[in-house]
């Protein structure tokens, strides 16, 4: 069972990363939406980026990487684990979620994004775009307190899905 879990969230871990590096195709450029805002607006001020850019990276953002994690969420917890009961379906919305939280913050935020030249955006250099550990903490417990209602919807998903495929 462990081994199962481990599994599988090396499976959307692993999917959250590629999409996360998809968003950089072409340079980190084409990721700066995930930057912080103060990195954001002088990327704009030496004319690297402009707001409509950034505005449609969020739309696609919005449009494909949130409901790709969801869906493929839904399909781990509805059609793969089969959960039978709400509390089942949303303890395991949470804890994926609370996992995929954690890992961004260090794993991609702290480490990959801080380590890797792929972040770098040419004509920034010596401006700092790392999220200080501060910022991550702020930024993870937030989005630790929105996946408590989050995963009430994704279990209710995943529990109608599960219900489609095995009825």
């Amino acid at each position: 069972m462990l081994v199962k879990f481990i599994i599988e969230n090396a499976v959307f871990l692993g999917v959250f990363t590629l999409l996360v590096r998809l968003y950089a195709i072409g340079g980190a450029i084409n990721a700066v939406l995930f930057y912080p805002k103060e990195y954001q607006r002088l990327a704009l001020e030496r004319g690297l980026t402009s707001e409509q850019h950034i505005k449609k990276r969020h739309a696609l953002f919005l449009s494909t990487f949130i409901p790709a994690m969801l869906i493929l969420l839904i399909i781990i917890i509805g059609v793969i684990n089969k959960a039978d009961t709400f509390k089942n379906a949303y303890l395991q919305s949470l804890l994926f979620l609370e996992i995929m939280n954690v890992f961004d913050g260090i794993v991609i935020d702290k480490i990959w994004v801080a380590y890797a030249k792929l972040w770098r955006i040419d004509g920034m250099e010596g401006v700092p775009y790392v999220q200080s550990w501060k910022q991550v903490l702020i930024k993870r417990t937030a989005l630790a307190v929105i996946w408590i209602p989050l995963s009430a919807v994704t279990a209710g998903l995943a529990l109608l899905l599960e219900r489609i495929v095995y009825s």
